[in-house]
């Protein structure tokens, strides 16, 4: 590290960690998370869904692959800061372009490096997720910092992460090409070529652009969500979160995916009835993540908060259809409650190994279905990538009937 200025973790509880400063020089008041990814540092971070959030990572060596912008998720990092117990001090990938310190700098991100992540995260598991501030100002005072840090709400984070207009990603444009979502990203076609080999010939469509149309709604997606449609030959349409149900099906969507993103899901009012009027046309939709809550709250379920979220690469999840169990995934703090789900709505379709909480709904009478987990990864395992095929099927059963 360059620099060894004091930087200091301060919790809502009054606990307070001494460490390091990495990236930007500058005092932020967040709400604290933890993933346990092993790798896949930079998706994390260019994850949107972290807006708001400032995330640890319980892997005790972050940094050590570097920084390679083709594998940004989005144009940016979003956490409010970040949290590693110890930042590698060298890079070392033949792809890597800059250090996590650098990107961090570049985009203004503060962090702390050089605590007790382990000893963070305990906290967060038994007392539940809860604020915190991360500052190198080693005059605080706790009667001061306190009373803010329990004010503080992430906010309508959608809003911020969404795209601004509405944008098209074609399976056959280089993906350089693409729209404001990729941002400084670089997708080569190279890579694209690498995931075209991976997928089933009899699951392709079409690989020449002129594939099925999908209305993507960006609520904060990962740039693997309109990449995997690419992938199978679809031409995607993203829209800004905000879009009315009416210009989507104007647009003549052969199916809507709804994405993922940040933040408490109620809060979310304007879209929920947007989407009600989705589900009431017979388009096919997939959700995923805040999509799949938003649905469910759009058909009269509700969500409630996680104690302290899902949020890795390592998390089982079972397929209540074939018994079929898939690690996943996962950033999540909310949940849909299937407590008071109306069974002639949606059933659900997956279920968490670990706590039994709702992982997706499968909607009666309709080619809706949606998953809390992320099949995209990006980072994490691959198991589920399937459900983009089944998505890509269910269009094509409809256009049979």
């Amino acid at each position: 590290m360059e620099t060894q200025k004091k930087a200091f973790l301060i919790l809502e509880d009054g606990t307070v960690f001494t460490g390091i400063s990495i990236g930007a020089d500058k005092e932020i008041i967040s709400e604290i998370v933890f993933n346990t990814s092993m790798a896949g540092y930079l998706e994390v971070l260019t994850d949107p869904s972290y807006a708001g959030q400032a995330v640890c990572m319980t892997y005790p060596l972050i940094g050590n692959y570097g920084i390679c912008r083709d594998d940004f998720e989005s144009k940016r990092p979003w956490p409010d800061g970040f949290i590693v117990r110890e930042l590698s001090r060298t890079h070392s990938n033949f792809r890597s372009e800059m250090s996590i310190q650098d990107l961090l700098a570049e985009f203004d991100v503060p962090g702390i490096a050089g605590i007790d992540t382990r000893a963070l995260t305990k906290i967060l598991r038994e007392k539940g997720t809860m604020n915190g501030m991360i500052t190198t100002n080693s005059q605080y005072q706790l009667e001061e910092v306190l009373p803010r840090l329990k004010v503080y709400t992430t906010g309508k984070v959608v809003e911020k992460v969404s795209c601004k207009e509405k944008w098209q990603w074609k399976g056959t444009t280089d993906l350089a090409e693409n729209g404001p979502l990729s941002g400084s990203a670089r997708f080569s076609k190279e890579a694209f070529e690498r995931g075209e080999k991976e997928l089933k010939p009899s699951m392709v469509k079409s690989l020449n652009g002129k594939g099925y149309h999908i209305a993507l709604m960006d609520f904060g997606a990962k740039s693997n969500i309109p990449r995997s449609l690419a992938q199978r030959g679809c031409d995607v349409t993203i829209f800004p979160a905000w879009t009315s149900a009416e210009e989507i099906l104007a647009s003549n969507p052969d199916g809507i995916m709804l994405s993922n993103g940040p933040g408490d899901p109620k809060e979310c009012t304007g879209i929920i009835e947007e989407i009600k009027k989705l589900y009431a046309s017979d388009v096919p939709i997939f959700a995923i993540c805040l999509g799949h809550q938003l649905m469910a709250l759009a058909n009269g379920a509700d969500t409630h908060r996680l104690k302290y979220g899902h949020r890795g690469g390592n998390h089982p999840v079972k397929d209540l259809e074939t018994g079929r169990v898939y690690i996943s995934s996962q950033n999540h703090g909310y949940v849909v409650d299937t407590e008071h789900l109306d069974p002639a709505v949606a059933v659900p379709a997956f279920v968490n190994v670990n706590d039994g909480t709702n992982e997706g709904l499968r909607y009666i009478g309709k080619n809706i279905f949606t998953v809390q987990f992320h099949p995209e990864a990006c980072p994490g395992p691959q198991d589920s990538g399937y459900l983009f095929d089944r998505f890509i099927a269910m269009i094509a059963e409809g256009k049979k009937a």
